[in-house]
């Protein structure tokens, strides 16, 4: 779909349609008419029940990530590896720079184009379905003089959507691709158009007005409305004030980043003012979640069911913690072939790809049970040298798994851990055989793990496809877009930057740093330490570092990257593998995969497997030819 798609004719009549995402039993509640009844053009706007089976479609229009073909091309950072037999897939174009390859390629930013579609195929499309969206919804505000026949509660609720998804799908284009024409107007499908790109602070400005106009009109729960009470327990994904809130934060935080200050006409440093805004938007999200309790961190002893769950009928993951979820058609059961295959080697599995957590990624982030990093200093600039021990943490290259942060265990398999129910199989595939020489690390060709280490995020430790057996059947997934988690941590970002590290936001009374805390703390690590809080270099470095262990591999590492402008910058083109041998005399089997943690391994040691050739033109994705070409003040973004 290329840019046509801003002129593209939508009749009415095809609005009526079932809302999608997941909660179809109350959106049918607002349908009363077949959608090829014959009906008039005003007919869709004139009620609440009408109008809001036009705004279900929007709800359809938010992609999916994470599902939208066969494998997991979503972590784009330095986070993952994909083995070298997966050439046509998007996060290896990535990896070489080919930044095109978003639309030339499957890839979760032009793939499928139906909003109506309960397809997954059809759902993983950013550029298209937001364009759409945003047509969609100056639709409906153009017609909110038509709902007459509704309550101010019913019109508000209306309005409050339509607002809150011109705004997000705005952002969710703004963030790829940068400044663009901010489309607040239904555009005649005959007429040329001339709107010119805005810088990308000049789009989030539009973007904020509409997101606080969201908040105004929505309210904390649709549960505590008089027609949602008619949905009573089906709202949980509906547009509400604290979501509205948080991406106001969000895009205002974004605005504020050094790379879109750069681009629009700034340094490239943070913009105190921005951050100020989003910190005070961010706040006001926190301090209604805590005081309504509409979202709270889930318990550690649930932290798997924010990413996966197993076995619960369908039922979504995410509890009351996740904020915005991706779309989720098909949630039910929808990973278990590509979730499966392509985070475990082959012995385990028959198809799919390798993909296999960066050895890079997990030293340099994933510190210890007390809080700090491993082995950091001025100097390191991130890269931790894991050949050495170091007293101040703890850490042991001799024992390098012994008391680590406990969401590595959680995000993580590490040598010799379980990872198949039948105990019939060699020792070497029922435990993980991640050694170097490992039959994990040598056998299956252009399967094999290369990194040393087994992402488990998204599925249960012992899932297989060879073994059709509760272990991996019935897991489903489905990515948290945002999460109270990331709310917080956003906000100590930009509070640390406008307001300082030990103050607070006007709307919030935490600091940057204990919101940092209250992250570490559900996970038991310990608090930032006071070495990082006397200068706002020391805590953005740990922040930054907070970010990459509690959102790792949740598809968010790419945009920080970006945002920060490190992504060109070594150690983050890095990809890297850990070799090391078990120690001869140690555990084997089921003794060593109970005691896995304080497993003792030899000659411990990092070595770079592949290294990203970026530039300064890969920090957003090349526009369309079509688009640029349409007329001259849709310029093409630079290097491109």
């Amino acid at each position: 779909m290329n840019s046509k798609i801003l002129y593209i004719r939508i009749s009415v009549y095809t609005f009526l349609l079932t809302g999608l995402l997941g909660i179809c039993s109350s959106c049918e509640d607002y349908l009363d008419r077949s959608p090829n009844s014959d009906i008039s053009e005003t007919e869709p706007f004139e009620n609440f029940r009408n109008f809001q089976g036009f705004t279900e479609e929007l709800y359809n229009a938010i992609p999916i990530y994470t599902a939208y073909g066969y494998h997991n091309s979503f972590n784009l950072g330095e986070d993952v590896h994909w083995d070298q037999s997966a050439t046509g897939e998007f996060a290896q174009a990535v990896d070489r720079g080919n930044f095109w390859a978003w639309n030339d390629y499957s890839s979760p930013f032009k793939t499928g184009t139906d909003p109506s579609s309960t397809n997954r195929f059809d759902k993983g499309n950013v550029w298209g379905f937001s364009w759409y969206g945003i047509r969609k919804a100056n639709i409906g505000i153009a017609n909110l003089d038509l709902l007459t026949d509704a309550t101010q509660e019913e019109k508000d609720l209306i309005a409050g959507q339509l607002y809150f998804f011109r705004a997000w799908f705005h952002f969710s284009l703004m963030k790829y691709w940068g400044g663009l024409p901010y489309i607040d107007e239904v555009l005649p499908a005959n007429e040329p158009i001339r709107i010119p790109r805005l810088t990308y602070q000049e789009t989030a400005d539009k973007v904020a007005e509409d997101f606080r106009k969201a908040a105004d009109l929505l309210p904390i729960d649709w549960d505590d409305t008089t027609i949602g009470r008619t949905t009573l327990g089906n709202n949980m994904q509906r547009a509400n004030k604290i979501m509205a809130l948080a991406y106001l934060g969000k895009n205002l935080l974004y605005a504020g980043s050094p790379l879109m200050n750069e681009s629009s006409g700034g340094t490239d440093s943070y913009n105190q003012d921005y951050c100020r805004q989003a910190a005070d938007a961010l706040g006001e999200a926190l301090a209604l979640s805590e005081t309504t309790g509409r979202y709270k961190l889930a318990d550690f002893s649930q932290y798997t069911e924010l990413f996966y769950t197993q076995n619960s009928n369908g039922r979504i993951p995410g509890l009351n913690e996740t904020i915005f979820w991706e779309n989720t058609v098909e949630a039910a059961g929808r990973f278990r072939w590509n979730q499966i295959n392509d985070y475990i080697p082959k012995d385990l599995s028959q198809g799919g790809y390798y993909i296999s957590p960066t050895a890079n990624y997990v030293f340099n982030n994933y510190g210890m049970a007390n809080g700090l990093p491993i082995n950091d200093s001025e100097n390191s600039n991130g890269n931790r040298d894991v050949t050495q021990a170091d007293s101040e943490s703890g850490y042991d290259p001799n024992y390098p798994w012994k008391n680590r942060d406990p969401r590595l265990y959680k995000d993580i398999i590490l040598d010799g851990e379980r990872v198949s129910a039948s105990e019939s199989l060699p020792n070497d595939i029922e435990f993980a055989s991640l050694y170097t020489g490992g039959r994990f690390r040598t056998v299956n060709g252009g399967r094999s793990n290369l990194t040393g280490l087994m992402l488990t995020k998204f599925k249960p430790k012992m899932a297989e496809r060879n073994t059709e057996s509760t272990t991996m059947s019935n897991v489903a997934v489905v990515l948290s877009l945002m999460r109270l988690a990331d709310v917080y941590l956003m906000y100590a970002e930009a509070t640390a930057v406008g307001y300082g590290i030990e103050s607070t936001a006007n709307t919030y009374s935490l600091s940057a740093v204990d919101a940092v805390n209250i992250v570490r703390d559900r996970a038991n690590v310990g608090p930032v330490a006071n070495k990082y809080t006397t200068s706002l270099i020391g805590f953005m470095r740990e922040l930054q570092r907070e970010r990459a262990v509690e959102l790792a591999y949740e598809g968010h590492r790419f945009c920080d990257l970006r945002r920060w402008k490190l992504l060109d910058q070594e150690p983050y083109t890095l990809k890297s593998a850990i070799e090391f041998e078990r120690d001869p005399n140690g555990l084997t089997g089921n003794e060593l995969a109970e005691n896995y943690k304080d497993a003792r391994v030899l000659n411990l040691r990092m070595v770079t497997i592949f290294e990203r050739q970026l530039t300064s033109r890969n920090y957003w994705f090349p526009l369309l030819l079509d688009d640029v070409n349409l007329y001259p003040e849709f310029e093409q973004n630079p290097g491109w």
